[in-house]
């Protein structure tokens, strides 16, 4: 994977225009940062990529965008830091309507899953799913490669900063149900956090936002970043939301 230097200067991948970088992050994203650096695979999953090198590629875009809108009358307002997300359509084989950080398998042209591959698939995956512009995104961080067994995926979470933030919606119904974006204080707030129960019997932390109810791989690294980049307020783990067989 392309590493921050040093200096906290850019690497440039020229293919595709990836950045991974710090400089001129705002500065409430620091805590992020310092997760992201010293954080360990088995603190954000139980579940780890097979050690024989079994299952898919593939990555997500955790975009962080600082939620500012240009109205009508030209000022600046918004809800404060936020996260983008999408609601996968209903009839995809894999994780049908849940949302989830935009996102998918590597695809050849993306090159080395051991090097700078997740980078450009993250963005390229972003961009169709929800029409991002990636040269308004920088990259500052890579988490280490998590698995979701049910379907095999192995998944590199890519995290970015929407620092030149472009207009996104569905791009392909047949992919996209839907895009939105979440503010932090929103997920934070433990009015919105709640326990998610399978029929099978596991359990995950969820959040109850937007009319949707984030679940499963996102809504665990979510809860893992706010966690680590100490932004998690106390919230009552007893307050459960059952999940139905389909799910």
């Amino acid at each position: 994977m392309t590493q921050v230097s040093d200096t906290h200067g850019p690497t440039r991948d020229h293919a595709r225009g990836a950045i991974l970088g710090k400089e001129g992050l705002p500065d409430w994203l620091d805590p992020v940062v310092r997760a992201v650096e010293t954080v360990r695979p088995t603190q954000l999953s139980r579940f780890l990529p097979p050690a024989d090198g079994a299952g898919r590629q593939s990555a997500v875009l955790v975009l962080f965008g600082d939620g500012t809108r240009a109205g009508e009358d030209g000022k600046e307002s918004g809800r404060g830091p936020e996260l983008l997300l999408m609601e996968r359509a209903g009839s995809l084989r894999s994780h049908p309507g849940q949302p989830a950080f935009p996102g998918g398998a590597l695809d050849p042209e993306d090159g080395d899953p051991r090097g700078d591959g997740p980078l450009r698939a993250a963005l390229r995956e972003a961009e169709e799913e929800t029409g991002l512009d990636p040269a308004g995104v920088q990259l500052f961080g890579v988490l280490p490669k998590l698995y979701i067994p049910v379907s095999g995926f192995v998944v590199t979470p890519v995290l970015g900063w929407w620092r030149e933030p472009s207009p996104v919606g569905v791009v392909d119904p047949a992919e996209t149900a839907r895009v939105f974006t979440v503010p932090v204080a929103d997920l934070t707030d433990p009015a919105n956090r709640v326990t998610a129960v399978h029929p099978r019997g596991h359990r995950g932390p969820a959040f109850l936002v937007e009319s949707a109810l984030v679940w499963g791989f996102t809504a665990g690294l979510i809860d893992r970043l706010l966690h680590f980049a100490g932004w998690e307020r106390p919230w009552d783990r007893d307050k459960q939301v059952p999940l139905d067989w389909h799910a």
